[in-house]
């Protein structure tokens, strides 16, 4: 099954992972780093520094696909449309 993210296609097949996630800075210089949206909600509770919010793809281990927004109503939209391919 072929998927379409952000006018990008992807085979269902080749798909070894896809989730969202929060991007928040480290503390370090400009770096940045992925957290669960469940983490962002329950356990920062304002204490880290939210960059934006992604969809992340991995087809096996070398190739990796990232689709930023910035906010999290945008994202869940996103994730609203790759739903109603799947099913």
């Amino acid at each position: 099954m072929i998927i379409t993210i952000k006018e990008k296609q992807f085979d269902t097949a080749k798909i070894t992972q896809l989730y969202p996630a929060a991007v928040v800075k480290t503390g370090f210089e400009d770096e940045t780093t992925q957290v669960s949206l469940e983490w962002l909600d329950v356990e920062a509770k304002g204490k880290v520094e939210v960059v934006g919010f992604g969809i992340f793809i991995h087809l096996g281990e070398e190739e990796k696909h990232t689709f930023m927004f910035d906010t999290k109503e945008e994202m869940d939209e996103e994730i609203g449309q790759i739903a109603l391919q799947l099913n």
